[in-house]
């Protein structure tokens, strides 16, 4: 049978989206690859404790610190710890981040994980206490299972005015 022109410019109108789509997706994914890329390459962020903050550790209490997993929809286990953080010293922390090292069955480290519990936007002030919550869901296989070690691995002091 004979398509009409009218056939064959609804044939075309239907292709052009597609074509579009097509396009665009083929522009996007080696961008998407090239930043993924670049971002894989770039050497994991070094913290250094400084002096002040090294000597202001024994001012900071972890208290409360509860490990727990639960499984989402996608069969995945994710690992939450949940505790508390207090300052029980003079100065006001604007920014504190944790080192939680996860160890093999053989005390060997598997995996280590830099996360914040006090962020800029809140701080902590002295005599303060804040809860926090850490979800993993990147552990590899082969964690022991037990609590990974926390240690404070940054303290941002609140700038004097």
């Amino acid at each position: 049978m004979l398509e009409t022109g009218q056939q064959i410019k609804s044939k075309r109108a239907k292709a052009v989206p597609l074509l579009i789509a097509v396009g665009l997706a083929a522009g996007i994914v080696p961008l998407a690859y090239m930043e993924w890329k670049r971002r894989a390459e770039q050497p994991p962020e070094q913290i250094v404790l400084t002096d002040e903050a090294r000597a202001y550790l024994t001012k900071l209490d972890l208290g409360s610190v509860e490990m727990s997993a639960i499984e989402n929809t996608l069969g995945q286990t994710l690992v939450e710890i949940t505790g508390k953080i207090r300052n029980l010293g003079a100065s006001p922390v604007q920014r504190i981040r944790l080192n939680c090292v996860f160890f093999d069955v053989y005390g060997v480290e598997l995996h280590r994980a830099l996360s914040t519990i006090v962020r800029d936007r809140d701080g902590l002030a002295p005599s303060a206490e804040r809860e926090f919550r850490l979800p993993f869901d990147d552990i590899p296989e082969g964690w022991n299972q037990v609590m990974p070690k926390l240690y404070i691995a940054e303290i941002v002091f609140t700038a004097a005015d």
